[in-house]
């Protein structure tokens, strides 16, 4: 990829978001994280991305709330979802609303990293395919 990932990390847990941060930006990935779904659809308002790796429960906004709104704004966007419980029914509706992935936490970065790489691939495809002068969210 000719220029960097850019990931939006969205949980909850504080300290997760700022670990995978650290972790995945020293790997050359361009990384900004949100705490609230209200704050992960502020930034896809702001700025591009490519991915979005996004907790299924939070407080306020769940990962599948977020997930319909940010689609709004940029349906290109690839978006994995993470649960700390295996929750069926989550999984098949953020299926259903577009997310390309669903990993359980704790999710290693050996397991995480190339589902990243993937996604990103997959959006710069369908970037490609769209070809120039087509909207593709922000």
């Amino acid at each position: 990829m000719a220029r960097p990932i850019r990931l939006l990390i969205v949980d909850d847990e504080k300290r997760f978001v700022e670990t995978l941060s650290k972790r995945l930006s020293a790997r050359g990935i361009y990384v900004e994280g949100a705490h609230s779904g209200m704050d992960a659809v502020a930034l896809v308002q702001a700025r591009p991305f490519d991915v979005a790796l996004l907790d299924v429960r939070m407080p306020g906004m769940d990962g599948l709330a977020t997930l319909r709104e940010i689609r709004k704004y940029q349906p290109l966007l690839q978006v994995i979802m993470l649960s700390g419980t295996a929750s069926i029914n989550a999984a098949v509706e953020g299926m259903r609303l577009g997310a390309v992935e669903y990993l359980l936490k704790p999710a290693s970065l050996d397991d995480v990293l190339p589902k990243i790489e993937e996604a990103a691939r997959r959006k710069l495809l369908m970037e490609e395919q769209q070809g120039p002068g087509r909207p593709t969210g922000i």
